[in-house]
């Protein structure tokens, strides 16, 4: 492997930046998906009303594979001929992952019912469920992503979602790839789909007679499985907003520029629409840190440099240089980053000022890369900024919550009184008549006053 790009990590002086320059370090690529939506649209219709025959032309026309003839759902001997193609390193690497993964999620589900009394005689709460049916999207345009399978399917099998299934671009000659296969049956599952992109969202959005419909998506994809997903929001549940990779290496002074630059590698090797930041207020740190990059390069494939260096030396990568660590973490908050490592002696001083993130791993011994794979926290995070708003997926994420209510005959009078002031107020007739003397008679005429 030596591959080094001509080009320079771009370096961003933020104190000497306009307000527009700025903002245009905190643009994604599926900021505008206007162009996505407008192509995606006959896409989503072309499924929604020809089924698997419009899967099958657009695995021709799209993917260049032809799967006329062959079952969309992988079978059985798929499964054989995967385990016995993947490397038994490679299949116990996938076993730990997958138990760390469990291990978390086993512990971040919460209990099937609670009751609190809030007044005497007066209790309310919470029941959980697993939602009926889940797809797992897992991406293959720029690779293989068995951990993806992991992430996804992991915590659904916790939840007890009873229908879950994959589904995936088909590779060179429509066959499916052996680690992906490997890893959903190891995280518990055996229902895998060899369809991608917006036509797989629309699939189990509608459902076809071989892709059965599903009642949400989860999983990162390309902006036109986001825009697949934006268009189809208001017929199934959509998930998190999961786009392309992004992070932020946050290094304060007393950090390794070195392994600063290591970090930084991580996600922009994803792709070239992926997004990636090393913010310190350090230039000591930077120039370390822009110096290693080229050499790190040497150690990687072409592919791999080619996606690295499309974004550090592009207009969504590269070094931010700030005034101090207070405007450091500021940027950080302000680009609520999907994956977030701080560098420093103390890194656990800073994890206060950080508001908005979809995961924060500290130290120098906690790449991304663990988590990504192995460390259990899910790696499916927000981003494009939902950060702000969104979590991570979670076993939480896999199932809904119900309130629970109940009253006692002694509970009861108190609450009524107040209630029905309240209905009376905002004039719901038929509310306040539900606790007034009128519920008293009938209870009383049947014994229950």
């Amino acid at each position: 492997m030596s591959s080094t790009p001509a080009s320079q990590p771009s370096f961003h002086v933020l104190a000497s930046l306009s307000a527009e320059d700025r903002s245009r370090l905190l643009s994604r690529a599926e900021s505008d998906l206007t162009p996505f939506l407008e192509k995606v649209a006959p896409i989503v219709e072309a499924v929604r009303t020809e089924g698997d025959d419009a899967i099958v032309r657009f695995a021709r026309d799209i993917d260049r594979v032809d799967l006329a003839g062959k079952p969309l759902a992988a079978t059985p001997a798929d499964f054989d001929r995967a385990f016995a193609q993947v490397d038994k390193e490679v299949i116990a690497a996938i076993e730990y992952g997958v138990e760390n993964i469990r291990r978390f999620h086993e512990e971040q589900k919460p209990e099937s019912m609670w009751l609190k009394e809030i007044r005497p005689g007066a209790f309310a709460g919470d029941r959980w469920l697993p939602i009926p049916s889940v797809a797992c999207y897992v991406p293959r345009g720029k690779g293989a992503f068995p951990s993806v399978v992991m992430m996804t399917t992991v915590p659904a099998v916790v939840a007890g979602v009873p229908q879950i299934c994959v589904v995936t671009p088909p590779g060179p000659g429509g066959d499916f790839d052996a680690a992906t296969l490997v890893a959903a049956k190891i995280s518990g599952v055996s229902t895998v789909y060899r369809v991608g992109g917006a036509v797989a969202v629309a699939a189990v959005a509608y459902g076809t007679n071989s892709v059965a419909r599903c009642a949400k998506i989860v999983g990162p994809g390309s902006p036109w499985v986001v825009a697949a997903k934006r268009l189809l929001a208001g017929v199934f549940d959509t998930g998190i907003p999961a786009g392309p990779s992004e992070s932020i290496v946050l290094a304060d002074p007393t950090a390794d520029g070195r392994l600063a630059a290591l970090d930084l590698m991580i996600e922009a090797e994803h792709g070239p629409d992926s997004s990636a930041y090393l913010v310190t207020s350090s230039r000591e740190v930077a120039e370390a840190a822009r110096a290693a990059i080229p050499d790190y390069w040497k150690e990687m494939g072409p592919q791999r440099v080619e996606f690295s260096s499309a974004v550090l030396c592009g207009r969504r990568g590269g070094i931010v240089l700030t005034p101090d660590m207070e405007s450091a973490c500021a940027f950080v908050n302000d680009y609520a980053p999907e994956h977030l490592i701080i560098h420093g002696d103390e890194p656990f001083q800073w994890l206060g000022h950080i508001q908005h993130a979809g995961e924060i791993l500290l130290g120098a011994h906690t790449p991304i890369t663990l988590g990504n794979f192995v460390l259990g926290p899910n790696a499916v995070l927000p981003t494009s900024g939902w950060a702000r708003t969104f979590s991570p997926l979670s076993t939480f994420d896999y199932m809904k919550r119900t309130g629970i209510g109940y009253v006692t005959r002694a509970g009861y009078p108190e609450l009524a009184k107040h209630a029905r002031v309240l209905a009376t107020y905002e004039g719901f007739d038929a509310h306040a008549n539900a606790v007034s003397e009128i519920r008293e008679r009938v209870l009383a005429a049947r014994g229950k006053a």
